[in-house]
């Protein structure tokens, strides 16, 4: 792989990392204890009031967690996949194929910088 088109590759990658990250910011907090997991903020809850209204909106609120908790989890493999090419990139693996060892098409990685393998092999 030529420099300018790693070099390329990399800026695609920290960016399309900030912008996952943003995204999961807005609804969920960064696991100190644990890296790369992210942790979906559950949401206060109202205890002591009991009104038809109140219960109506925890449900609505609990129904929107379970619902972010699947999405939390896609965009935590996908900040997972690139961190892996651009630990990749740093060790100069970055491109190769991990299943055969052939280098990736460059087609491929711009429209999936974080492909792990060639065409053929999948992922």
């Amino acid at each position: 792989m030529d420099k300018d088109f790693l070099e390329q590759m990399k800026k695609k990658l920290q960016k399309e990392k900030e912008t996952i990250e943003g995204e999961l910011a807005k609804f969920a907090d960064k696991d100190e204890k644990l890296k790369g997991d992210w942790d979906s903020k559950f949401p206060a809850s109202n205890s002591g009031s009991f009104g038809s209204q109140i219960l109506e909106e925890e449900a609505d609120e609990v129904e929107e967690y379970v619902t972010r908790l699947p999405i939390e989890h896609s965009l935590e493999l996908r900040l997972k996949d690139i961190g892996v090419a651009l630990e990749r990139i740093k060790k100069g693996k970055y491109g190769i194929c991990e299943r055969c060892g052939k280098e990736i098409d460059k087609e491929r990685l711009e429209v999936y910088p974080a492909a792990f393998n060639c065409a053929k092999c999948g992922k």
